[in-house]
């Protein structure tokens, strides 16, 4: 292997992509920092007024500062591959590339850089598949903390171009969110173009981010309950001349994906808060499988065989006596037995077939032994034919 290989084998496209956006994220953030820092020390850290120390922050230096610290929360969102990282990523970009091109018509190496990931973000946008109500939830929360701040603090920067002017902190905050919640009750009013253009990104962004926010957290939620109840009503329909396994273990997930490579249609019945490792694509029913009423949500009467692939014996006894009450005429039962001697035990209660691997084991190793051909008919024999207890 090469070195190249070997590096791409241990780190993901994700790795790469967020730190491009985290790296674009810094490069909006540091500036500001620093001019910051300089007029602090250069105003020996005593200000008169919110906007006295605000004055390091133009007006649209304001939101790069907030999309750069965005950028930064985003890109562990991409580290995990989220959707909804993803797009917030790509508009933040967007919006940055706009303002840099089209309003302030200087777009500086930090545009281009972004254009760069902007790039990157749409090359790799079906990777960006991960969806979590969790990770959701957090961003929304992470966006609209940071658009109360951008609000905020740009209110406070154009605080005496507002009627009545606004110089302190909990007006400011009041004045964010009745512009976020787009209420107005116009008690206090924007009268220059730069309070006003604030006001109106401050509108546009909290509906923008209030709808993508309640689509992120709502709509996974949705999306499952509404899958779930097709493919409920789908596999409900599709039950008929199918096979129905009782158990998850190695031995029933084996048969499930041998059937399934076949073409069949397999029904798993599972035990409530069974572990099992069957794809989520898998008709499974979680519930008793002794009970007569899970079998028929199975479909039990229009099956074509019932397995019963349960790994204690007297589980499958009583899942058997259950099936034969409910069991199409043309339904087959098969049981398997695990411990040998209790295969006169579950004859008693007459499926039509009873399997033991023990015995089927050695059934095949003495046919081999023998030189006897081991084909489709003699497997077939050996199953169906005069021999039951295999």
């Amino acid at each position: 292997m090469t070195l190249l290989q070997e590096v791409k084998s241990r780190l993901s496209f994700a790795y790469g992509v967020a730190l491009v956006a985290a790296i674009n994220g810094m490069a909006l953030i540091l500036p500001v920092l620093q001019r910051g820092i300089a007029h602090s020390d250069a105003a020996g850290g005593v200000f008169n007024s919110w906007k006295d120390a605000l004055s390091f922050l133009a007006l649209l230096e304001i939101p790069g500062f907030v999309v750069g610290f965005l950028l930064v929360l985003m890109s562990i969102g991409l580290l995990l591959k989220s959707r909804i990282s993803w797009f917030f990523s790509l508009l933040l970009l967007i919006a940055t590339v706009c303002v840099d091109f089209f309003i302030v018509k200087n777009p500086n190496g930090v545009a281009y850089y972004s254009l760069f990931t902007i790039a990157l973000l749409i090359f790799y946008w079906r990777r960006f598949d991960h969806h979590s109500l969790a990770t959701g939830s957090f961003f929304a929360i992470v966006s609209i903390a940071s658009l109360i701040v951008y609000s905020t603090l740009g209110t406070l920067y154009l605080g005496d171009q507002f009627t009545p002017e606004v110089n302190d902190l909990p007006s400011a905050f009041y004045f964010s969110i009745v512009v976020m919640s787009t209420v107005g009750f116009g008690d206090i009013v924007p009268h220059s173009t730069d309070a006003r253009l604030l006001t109106v990104t401050v509108i546009i962004l909290g509906i923008t981010i209030f709808a993508v926010s309640v689509a992120s957290i709502a709509g996974p939620l949705i999306s499952n309950n509404i899958q779930r109840i097709v493919k409920g009503r789908i596999t409900h329909m599709a039950r008929k001349n199918h096979y129905i396994l009782v158990g998850t273990g190695s031995l029933a997930q084996n048969v499930y994906t041998g059937l399934i490579d076949r073409g069949e249609h397999v029904t798993v019945i599972n035990v409530p808060g069974a572990q099992h490792e069957l794809p989520e694509t898998a008709d499974i029913i979680e519930g008793d499988p002794s009970s007569t009423a899970t079998l028929k949500l199975a479909g039990a009467d229009e099956a074509k065989y019932i397995v019963t692939l349960r790994e204690n014996d007297a589980e499958n006894v009583f899942t058997i006596l259950a099936a034969k009450e409910v069991a199409g005429d043309t339904t087959k039962i098969i049981a398997l037995v695990n411990e040998t001697d209790n295969i006169p035990k579950v004859k008693r209660v007459a499926p039509n077939m009873v399997l033991s691997l023990p015995l089927l084991g050695s059934e095949l190793l003495v046919r081999t032994l023998q030189g006897d051909q081991i084909d489709n008919n003699l497997i077939t024999e050996i199953f169906f034919g005069k021999r039951t207890s295999l």
